[in-house]
């Protein structure tokens, strides 16, 4: 049992899950706490993670956003389930198309009651299909070692692809569930190198800004990290 956690019964899945994601370094999530949601809320404080609560998931989402860009880690938005998320999906939205990490987790149906359409709190026709539908890959896990994977699949992907945000979505029955993963499956994953640019496609653009009578730079998000060798850079071609 983690030495964090102080009894076997309180560690949950959403204590393990929040405890995965604060072993890459994370120390504030954003979000409103609800009635299906309170399992990821539960172990902020043990953990020392800061809750940073807003009036509107979207503002979370901002929020999060916001905060992912003055750190440089991703920001995590935890919201309810149903309307909770829908409000949180503009925010990720524009983390997509301005390459931001960030991971958002919700509560779904229990296991075995998806599209029952029975009125039940929050029930929404298909929220993983409407969150999918705005970040990099959205998944509903469906066992603790799937929801702890998936936690190390989001950051893996923030270090060696084009950083999105993610959208996590666990069974409310499970997300209650007593966890059944060994300590060592939290701790942070080795991560692949990250992917170096293609030699032949360097050399011609190289060509390119070399012959380049004006040449004029607009950074983007993606040269956060490398302001050194971007000043150079404009600094050689005497760009602006």
């Amino acid at each position: 049992m983690s030495a964090i956690a102080s009894t076997e019964a309180r560690r949950t899945i959403g204590w393990v899950v929040i405890e995965t994601i604060r072993g890459y370094g994370v120390d504030t999530v954003f979000g409103i706490p609800g009635t299906h949601n309170l399992e990821l809320y539960r172990p902020l404080d043990a953990l020392g993670i800061r809750p940073v609560t807003t009036r509107h998931e979207q503002g979370a989402g901002y929020a999060a956003d916001g905060w992912s860009l003055q750190t440089g880690l991703p920001g995590v938005v935890i919201t309810t389930s149903g309307p909770g998320l829908l409000n949180a999906l503009s925010a990720a939205g524009t983390a997509y198309c301005e390459s931001r990490p960030m991971i958002i987790i919700a509560p779904g149906p229990a296991r075995g009651a998806e599209f029952a359409d029975v009125g039940t709190l929050h029930e929404t026709k298909d929220q993983l299909a409407a969150a999918s539908a705005i970040v990099e890959w959205g998944r509903r896990v469906q066992t603790a070692a799937e929801a702890v994977a998936a936690v190390h699949d989001a950051f893996e992907l923030f270090a060696v692809r084009r950083p999105r945000p993610v959208y996590i979505e666990i069974p409310l029955d499970l997300l209650e569930a007593e966890a059944d993963v060994p300590d060592d499956a939290l701790a942070p994953r080795a991560g692949a190198p990250a992917k170096r640019p293609d030699g032949e496609r360097v050399a011609t653009a190289a060509r390119l800004l070399a012959e380049a009578r004006k040449p004029v730079v607009l950074a983007g998000g993606g040269s956060r990290g490398a302001s050194a060798e971007l000043r150079a850079l404009a600094e050689r071609l005497s760009a602006p």
